[in-house]
C-alpha cells in the first residue's frame, strides 16, 4: 500500500539522519538491523469455481464451506453473478452471513460486473451508479472491506467490440466512479477497480483515473492475467468464445503491477497452468511478489484458479481440476511468501 505523505517524511528526515550518523557510528550498528518483513494472507476467489457454479454443482451458499473445509482458507472474494440477483433478498443475506460466521469466515470483497459507471451516456451513467449501490448495502451487511467495479462495458470484451475512445472515457469513468466512492464512503466500504479489459489494460489510463477521483477509499485490485488490451474475436458471444480468443497486443504485467501498486487495496493471483515444479507457466510469481514487496503490501491476496471453468471448453489444453488448481495456487503463494519473507 502506498504510504501516506506524513510517513513518508518521517521516512525522508530518519534516512537524512541515519546518512549524517554513518559517518560516526560502528559499520556493525547496521549491519544487524533486521530487514523489512514481508507478509500477506490468503483469500479465495469464487471465481476460482466458475465451472462449479456455472454447471449446477455448486452454489453461491456453499461457497463459505468449500473455501474453509476443502482449501483451508477463511477469506472470502464473491462474484456478484453467482448472487443470482439476490443481493437485495435480506432473507439470503442473512442466511449467507449466517454461514460465514458459524464457520468462522471473513468476507472481505464482492466482484461486482454490472451496468457500466463509465458509460459516455450520462444518463446510463448516473443509472449505473445507482444500480451498484445495492451492492455497497449488500457488502456492509456481509462484512466485507469493498466491493470491486470495472470502468468499463463487458459486453463489448464478450464481443471483441473496440472500447470506447480512450479520453472521453476517462472523463466519464472519473464522473461515475467518483459517484459512487461518495456513496459507499457513507457505509465505509473501498470501491477498488481492477485491470479487466478494454481502456483499463492499459495501466496508465487507469492509473489516471485514480488519480483523478482522488478519494480513500479508492484503489485498485491488480490482477496478473488482465493485461491483454487486444483480443482476437471471438466466434461466440460468451464466454466459451472470450476463453477461445488470443491475445495480440498485451500490456506488460510486471511494469503494471509495479504501476498500480501505490493505489493496491488487494491482489488477484490468477492462475491457469503449472510445469512440475509448481510454478504457474504464464506469470513468474516470485519476481511479481518481489515488486509486491517492495511496494510494502500487506493485504489479501486471492486465489483465483481459472484452470477449471478453461478445462471444460478445452478438456486436453492441461488444466488441473478446479480443486488441485485452487490446491497448487495456494501453496504457491505459500511458497513466494516463505522465500521473500
Amino acid at each position: 500500500m502506498s504510504q501516506s505523505r506524513r510517513e513518508f517524511l518521517n521516512q525522508l528526515g530518519l534516512t537524512a539522519a541515519g546518512i549524517g550518523l554513518s559517518s560516526v557510528l560502528p559499520t556493525q550498528s547496521f549491519a544487524h538491523m533486521p530487514a523489512k518483513k514481508f507478509n500477506f494472507d490468503i483469500s479465495l476467489a469464487e471465481f476460482s469455481f466458475a465451472g462449479d457454479l456455472f454447471s449446477g454443482k455448486m452454489t453461491n451458499m456453499d461457497f463459505p464451506a468449500r473455501a474453509k473445509n476443502d482449501f483451508g482458507i477463511n477469506v472470502l472474494e464473491y462474484v456478484s453473478m453467482f448472487f443470482n440477483d439476490k443481493h437485495t433478498d435480506q432473507a439470503y443475506l442473512k442466511e449467507l452471513k449466517q454461514r460465514c460466521d458459524d464457520l468462522g469466515m471473513k468476507n472481505n470483497l464482492i466482484m461486482v460486473d454490472g451496468a457500466n459507471i463509465a458509460d459516455l451516456d450520462a444518463t446510463k451513467r448516473q443509472q449505473a451508479v445507482e444500480a451498484h449501490r445495492p451492492w455497497v448495502e449488500a457488502a456492509k451487511f456481509l462484512g466485507c472491506s469493498a466491493i470491486r467495479v470495472n470502468l468499463g462495458d463487458s459486453s463489448k470484451a464478450l464481443s471483441g467490440t473496440p472500447d470506447d475512445p480512450a479520453d472521453e472515457a476517462a472523463k466519464a469513468a472519473a464522473d461515475g466512479y467518483h459517484k459512487l466512492l461518495e456513496y459507499a464512503a457513507k457505509s465505509n466500504i473501498n470501491v477498488i477497480v481492477e485491470n479487466h479489459f478494454g481502456n483499463s489494460t492499459n495501466i496508465d489510463w487507469l492509473v489516471g483515473i485514480l488519480k483523478q477521483v482522488n478519494m480513500p477509499n479508492a484503489g485498485l485490485l491488480p490482477d496478473f492475467g488482465n493485461f491483454c488490451m487486444q483480443r482476437s474475436k471471438p466466434e461466440t458471444n460468451d464466454i466459451k468464445g472470450v476463453m477461445g480468443t488470443k491475445c495480440i497486443k498485451e500490456y506488460d504485467r510486471y511494469e503494471g503491477v509495479k504501476k498500480m501498486m501505490p493505489y493496491a487495496k488487494g491482489i488477484s493471483a490468477k492462475t491457469h497452468k503449472f510445469d512440475a515444479k509448481g510454478n504457474e507457466t504464464e506469470t513468474d510469481f516470485r519476481r511479481m511478489f518481489q515488486i509486491i514487496k517492495d511496494a510494502g503490501f500487506s493485504g489479501y491476496v486471492g486465489v483465483e484458479y481459472e484452470g477449471g471453468i478453461m478445462s471444460m471448453y478445452n478438456p486436453t489444453g492441461g488444466y488441473l481440476s478446479t480443486a488441485d488448481g485452487i490446491k497448487a495456487t495456494k501453496s504457491l503463494l505459500e511458497r513466494v511468501r516463505t522465500e521473500l519473507a
